[in-house]
């Protein structure tokens, strides 16, 4: 029997380092702190942690401006302290992966700064240009901060090109001495013992005139060069791809040839399932399974050899760039009726108060995040229905401490003052939404996504499984067949208010051991099975 890679079938745990625990009670979030709760992760079922940025940066983006690929920012630690969250993991079973911001770095960082100077050899290692005009088909992605992708530079007397703030010039991959530098970044990470890498923002890495200067052929071959090197020299590390873009140009950053699974993937080993996330939401709103199924349809097949990574929610907005205009603005009045709810082309909540803190549409939506094909991706705090704070600027509202227990700050830091404030309101306040109170509650949201990651990971197929879609008269039964030849689950959800009819076959609940059928079944509203027949 042909053994799956580690990451087809893991259960991933997204989490912001400044947020997560503190350690050194000076109010923000550390390595030391993440160690001293991998006996939680541990106990949730998780298999392997995604870092945020953990690198030197001045913060203008939350740490995705660095100022040092090859160092670990002071608020966080060192490198110690990231070689010992390295082997605490390793210890418990768990693997890691870091952020790879390979597209721009700071404006403080040594190469610019150099740059500026045009000190060789660091004169070409960013996008200048003497002309503000170039790549005027490229569009501006942060919208709401952003009128140029150009910025002028006065040591240097020219413009530098940028796809995100200001504060973070592109790096010029057509010069061969920054794509050496990159890679040897990676080898950096691999050799301390990290375990792979998310890659911030992939499809900006090249500019040509005459496109939008996305999903270029040479950003595709630069990702291969990447690809090659991981494989040749450390073969147990994955590269997980976040490329915001439509179904066929996200599917080709997988690589092999799309639509011909047989073809090995030769670039990113998983992708992010940007398609899909918008479409879980939009299926719940219009009770009507269509958009999943649509989706699904587009982004199919992928490589044998690559994996999605499924998600509901992440540390970014609940972006919307890929919809229709109409589809986002319709969203927006469903699940962001306030203005400052909203940021760029997305929308900046939470997980809980998206479903307005309903417990039976939280669990339908975890359902489907842990039924359909992929390794699903969970953020921090969404195990225990965390809320926001759509009050604070840019994306922190979402980026909230963690809250461990009903002490001060949530038990997330004993510091007088903290950075970003904890959630105490009286819906997600942290008196009434902690891990302590729920673990101890089997019947809490954290226990209940506990067992869904523990059912999961002894079904693989679950992520790595043929998928058959049932048609069903009824639009709100959303049905499909999860196989790997031998072992069939049937996957029922029920996405609309009122309850459904339906007949199955017999078989056994995965989540609560009670035989089913064969004969009618009802399911209640936003209610859902997993029955192994």
């Amino acid at each position: 029997m042909t053994t799956l890679p580690w990451w087809q079938t893991a259960v991933f745990y997204q989490l912001y380092l400044r947020s997560f625990a503190d350690n050194n009670d000076d109010g923000i979030g550390d390595l030391q702190g993440v160690i001293a709760h991998l006996d939680y992760l541990q106990e949730l079922g998780i298999s392997a942690i995604w870092l945020s940025p953990h690198y030197p940066s001045p913060r203008v983006d939350d740490g995705y401006d660095v100022s040092d690929y090859l160092n670990v920012h002071p608020d966080y630690g060192s490198l110690d302290d990231f070689r010992q969250l390295l082997d605490a993991a390793h210890a418990r079973g768990m693997r890691v992966l870091a952020d790879l911001i390979p597209n721009h770095t700071s404006d403080q960082h040594p190469w610019f700064q150099a740059s500026r100077r045009r000190q060789e050899p660091y004169t070409d290692f960013y996008v200048w240009s003497d002309d503000n005009q170039r790549y005027g088909d490229a569009r501006i992605i942060f919208l709401d901060t952003e009128t140029s992708n150009w910025a002028w530079d006065e040591l240097r007397g020219q413009y530098y090109w940028h796809r995100f703030y200001r504060q973070q010039p592109d790096l010029n991959y057509d010069n061969p001495l920054v794509q050496e530098a990159m890679l040897d970044v990676m080898r950096f990470w691999l050799d301390l013992g990290l375990d792979g890498f998310r890659v911030d923002a992939v499809p900006y890495l090249f500019e040509r005139e005459g496109t939008n200067c996305e999903n270029l052929p040479e950003t595709h071959a630069f990702l291969k060069r990447m690809r090659a090197m991981m494989e040749a020299e450390y073969p147990h590390a994955v590269l997980m791809s976040e490329a915001n873009q439509p179904p066929m140009e996200t599917l080709r950053y997988f690589g092999g040839k799309p639509g011909h699974p047989d073809v090995p993937g030769d670039e990113f080993h998983m992708c992010l399932h940007f398609p899909l996330m918008p479409r879980l939401f939009m299926a719940l709103a219009r009770a009507d399974r269509s958009p999943i199924v649509e989706i699904l349809q587009r982004c199919s097949p992928i490589p044998k050899n690559a994996q999605w990574a499924t998600f509901l929610r992440n540390h970014d907005e609940l972006t919307l760039e890929m919809v229709t205009p109409e589809e986002r603005d319709w969203m927006w009045q469903v699940y962001a009726p306030e203005p400052r709810m909203r940021l760029n082309l997305g929308i900046r909540r939470r997980l809980a108060p998206l479903l307005d803190n309903d417990r039976q549409k939280i669990e339908l939506m975890f359902s489907l995040l842990f039924t359909l094909p992929g390794a699903p991706v969970i953020y921090y705090g969404d195990e225990i229905g965390m809320g926001d704070n759509s009050w604070l600027p840019d994306r922190n509202g979402v980026r909230t401490p963690m809250q461990w227990d009903d002490t001060l700050n949530a038990g997330f830091s004993v510091a007088r003052d903290l950075p970003t404030p904890v959630i105490d309101d009286p819906v997600y306040g942290y008196h009434r939404v902690n891990v302590r109170a729920q673990w101890s509650d089997p019947n809490s949201l954290l226990q209940r996504i506990r067992q869904f990651i523990h059912v999961a990971r002894a079904y693989p197929l679950l992520a790595t499984g043929d998928m058959e879609v049932i048609q069903h008269d009824e639009p709100a039964l959303f049905a499909f067949y999860r196989t790997d030849g031998t072992t069939k689950v049937l996957c029922l959800h029920n996405l609309g208010e009122s309850a459904l009819q339906i007949s199955t076959p017999a078989g056994a609940d995965l989540l609560t051991g009670e035989r089913i059928g064969p004969g009618p079944l009802q399911l209640p509203a936003f209610g859902f099975r997993w029955i192994k027949v």
